[in-house]
């Protein structure tokens, strides 16, 4: 995978991905984001608290299967091709993302 720098002196990585896996990742928080959209709905309209309260959960279900789809991606590609050109240093770099990730 071919990274670059987004600005000149900036630190922050990119990652040209695969259509499919673009797609899929795109897919994935539209579906995310409708069901935000649907919790502001429910909240605007005074929707029963617990009823809001199932559809929060359903919500951070998705956002964690969305990380656990994007993590799986970067490990398989980003991290393993790291780790075969001898760059060491993704390992640190993904212990401290799953340190995040598990907060």
């Amino acid at each position: 995978m071919e990274e670059k720098k987004v600005c000149p002196g900036c630190c922050h990585k990119t990652k040209d991905r695969p259509e499919k896996e673009y797609k899929d990742l795109m897919n994935r928080l539209s579906r995310i984001e409708g069901q935000v959209r649907g919790v502001r709905r429910m909240v605007e309209e005074g929707a029963y608290c617990p009823d809001i309260l199932i559809q929060v959960s359903a919500v951070n279900a998705a956002l964690n299967s969305f990380n656990k789809v994007l993590l799986a991606n970067h490990i398989r590609t980003c991290v393993a091709d790291d780790i075969r050109d001898g760059k060491d240093e993704t390992i640190d770099e993904l212990v401290t993302t799953l340190q995040k990730l598990m907060r």
